[in-house]
């Protein structure tokens, strides 16, 4: 699980827009960045500057087709740390493990990786209270396939690719692709077996070997720079719509085992239950000032069983009905 809740744009994403033909001074206003965000070092932005910075790219290159564009323009020369990870790799299903463990280091998306029937399978866990741009969206699940492709250099189709937000060059992004993405509430790629185990030729284990420590490094700051809460609270976001947001979930998901999780909670002056309890109050504050959702769907995206069990909780811990407070917020 990613505990990174900023994205690190690397300057080199420069050298992609010079090379999509795109301005990036343009690009830069329309996202309202300053002008200097990709000039010296890396920019660190939130998921909302983020996405308003793909939403300026989008809306400057006027082209539905872009993230095909963006697949097509992916090369070897370019050194990001989960690409590199990547193309060190003997095949797919390393490459796929090596980007899960360290894609933290340049952002808050997270990857499960899993063995189905069907083959190898990237799912995409985008942070929750940010809606991406369909351009992100669709660009990343292009990604996998142009990766495959560029390190077997063979036109590797996908078994399936879905997503919860429809492409907007359905067709044209078919016809990349191979197959046509499903819309499904689910960002995934799927690689059959044998494409997955398919010799990388751009295997290079001797400079893996070279870089991994430095990335280990990194990310164990990165680790060491979030509370045991924070990441109980990241999970937890992921977590309770599917009803997984129990101790032994949260502690599945962050490796450790249900005793540990809660003596590390409790070395930090808290327990599990305080807070899931304050991550359910803050997620349903949100959600009632918001105003678009019922409170049967709030209910259930906190992870209770039914609508009541959320009055009564909410109750206990505002003294008020979830309806009075959404009068209140609104």
């Amino acid at each position: 699980m990613s505990i990174n809740e900023h994205y690190r744009l690397d300057p080199n994403a420069r050298v992609l827009l010079s090379d999509l033909g795109l301005s990036v001074g343009n690009i830069l206003r329309r996202a309202g960045l300053p002008g200097d965000t990709l000039s010296d070092g890396p920019a660190t932005l939130t998921p909302e500057r983020f996405y308003a910075l793909w939403e300026a790219v989008a809306a400057e290159a006027a082209d539905p087709g872009l993230p095909i564009r963006i697949g097509q323009a992916i090369s070897v020369e370019a050194f990001h740390p989960p690409l590199f990870a990547a193309l060190c790799s003997p095949n797919l299903g390393v490459a796929a493990a090596r980007i899960a463990t360290y894609k933290a280091l340049i952002g808050p998306l997270r990857l499960v990786i899993a063995t189905t029937g069907e083959g190898l399978e990237v799912e995409l866990h985008w942070p929750p209270h940010h809606r991406p741009p369909e351009v992100l969206t669709t660009t990343e699940l292009v990604w996998w396939v142009a990766l495959a492709r560029l390190a077997t250099r063979t036109r590797v189709v996908p078994v399936a690719v879905t997503s919860a937000q429809p492409p907007s060059a359905a067709g044209a992004l078919a016809d990349y692709l191979g197959v046509r993405v499903q819309q499904t509430e689910r960002f995934t790629v799927t690689f059959s077996a044998r494409d997955s185990a398919r010799p990388f030729l751009t295997a290079n284990e001797p400079m893996w070997e070279f870089f991994e420590p430095e990335l280990r490094s990194r990310l164990a700051h990165l680790e060491r720079g979030s509370t045991v809460r924070q990441r109980v609270q990241a999970a937890l976001l992921e977590l309770l719509p599917s009803g997984r947001g129990t101790v032994d979930g949260v502690a599945r998901e962050l490796t450790l085992g249900a005793r540990t999780l809660q003596r590390q909670l409790k070395s930090e002056g808290t327990n599990f239950q305080t807070v899931l309890n304050d991550t359910r109050r803050s997620i349903a504050h949100r959600y009632l000032s918001e105003g678009s959702l019922s409170v049967a769907e709030i209910a259930f995206l906190l992870g209770y069983d039914e609508p009541s069990s959320f009055y009564r909780a909410f109750h206990a811990w505002t003294g008020r009905t979830p309806l009075a407070a959404r009068a209140e917020l609104g």
